[in-house]
């Protein structure tokens, strides 16, 4: 099944986990869908509910997808002012760039977020301690061709229309505040900031975050999956002996977010679930593997 790839591009987005996320859903009932950690919201979007909360301390993130679901950004919006912008990038490259990323950092447009978000280096999100974005430049000129406009265009169509006719919130707010008022009928999907990886002004991420989020979650009386990362090739993440008496399953994948391709290692992901899976879908390799490279490694660096 073809996966939708949102708008908006993320640091660490599930586009490629999407199909193994689902997997270990199909055979659960919920009432609405809570993310507390939207981000690129891929998950969400092709789980598709009926109801559901997006929720996120990145208010230009929210503030974009509540400009589509008001009807302040449409398709055709989207296509006048992304043919319009690409012409003045096409001609002027990184100074043109510079000035939206000014503008966008002073007036905080929405369609100037996609802009930068779709031109700046690597489609990375990153602001600084006073709250600017500040991603360089792409170096692409000609990122907005025709065709890629349209893919934008078609993009911001699918979360238009499914706005329409689906109950989804979407909403500036820390992760506590989200978690504490569910109901056991909720079904959450938590894809949390990565400790020491890709994180900024709203996208800071430490143990006491860690902890809190462990002891909401511990409350919770409904299902969940919480979304991290395992291990790579020169550590594990100690944090999931946390959750060491819940079904914890594991998949290697690439994340291409580094400036060269000695930086785009694996990394092998982890999905925490407080249910149980049917016997055909366990993987019960997974907690000797856990126990193996949960270990400190022995290699040096």
């Amino acid at each position: 099944m073809k996966i939708f790839v949102p708008p908006i591009k993320c640091q660490g987005i599930k586009t490629k986990l999407v199909d193994w996320i689902k997997e270990n859903l199909s055979d659960i009932k919920f009432e609405r869908w809570v993310e507390p950690f939207m981000g690129s919201g891929v998950v969400g979007f092709n789980i598709r509910p009926q109801k559901a909360i997006f929720a996120d301390t990145n208010l230009h993130l929210i503030n974009f997808y509540n400009a589509i679901k008001n009807g302040e950004i449409t398709p055709a919006i989207t296509r006048n002012f992304l043919e319009s912008e690409s012409l003045k990038l096409a001609k002027s490259g990184q100074k043109y760039y510079n000035e939206v990323r000014e503008r966008f950092n002073s007036d905080f447009k929405s369609l100037d977020f996609l802009f930068l978000n779709r031109s700046c280096f690597n489609g990375m999100i990153r602001f600084n301690r006073y709250g600017k974005f500040n991603v360089p430049f792409g170096h692409k000129p000609q990122r907005f061709s025709k065709a890629y406009i349209t893919k934008i265009v078609n993009q911001i169509d699918y979360i238009y229309k499914a706005a329409k006719i689906l109950n989804w919130s979407f909403v500036v707010q820390d992760f506590r505040d989200t978690l504490r008022y569910l109901s056991k009928t909720d079904f959450v999907y938590c894809d949390p900031p990565y400790i020491g990886r890709h994180t900024d002004y709203f996208d800071t991420w430490n143990e006491e975050d860690e902890k809190d989020l462990f002891n909401l979650l511990n409350k919770f009386d409904g299902k969940y999956i919480l979304s991290t990362w395992h291990s790579n090739q020169f550590r594990s993440n100690k944090e999931i002996e946390k959750y060491n008496e819940l079904n914890i399953l594991t998949k290697k994948h690439f994340y291409h977010v580094g400036a060269s391709e000695k930086n785009r290692n694996a990394m092998t992901e982890a999905l925490i679930l407080n249910y149980m899976l049917p016997k055909n879908k366990i993987d019960y390799r997974v907690q000797a593997c856990l126990q193996l490279q949960l270990m400190e490694p022995k290699r040096k660096y």
